[in-house]
């Protein structure tokens, strides 16, 4: 619920965020597993981290939820120190979000065609 802000430290590959720091509930060196792009890691630091779409496929940090992949372009034109905040959104209403970002950029795609053959 805390207000967070993209680090100076982020890149490509995660946006390290500085807000509040998430204490754990237990260790968090925990096997590592898969992740994708969007995954919010919890390093020890307690600071969280967003993987963006250079990360690596695997991380040993406790994850804690994920950004859902209509908001990833827009997270990734974030620069540091803008701020953010996390909301919870169901699966269905991510993939309505999905779907109706991808029809936008079919819609564009299709006109610069169409400006291009005229």
């Amino acid at each position: 619920s805390a207000e967070y802000a993209v680090s100076p430290q982020s890149d490509r590959m995660g946006f390290r965020l500085d807000g509040p720091s998430l204490d754990h509930a237990g260790d968090y060196n925990i096997i590592s597993d898969g992740t994708v792009s969007g995954s919010i890691q919890v390093p020890g630091s307690g600071q969280p981290i967003i993987l963006m779409v250079d990360s690596q496929t695997s991380g040993g940090y406790p994850k804690i939820a994920t950004v859902i992949s209509a908001d990833i372009p827009v997270l990734g034109r974030r620069k540091p120190g803008c701020k953010l905040r996390f909301e919870a959104v169901s699966v269905s209403r991510a993939e309505t979000l999905r779907r109706e970002q991808e029809l936008a950029l079919a819609r564009e795609a299709a006109s610069i065609i169409r400006c291009v053959l005229q």
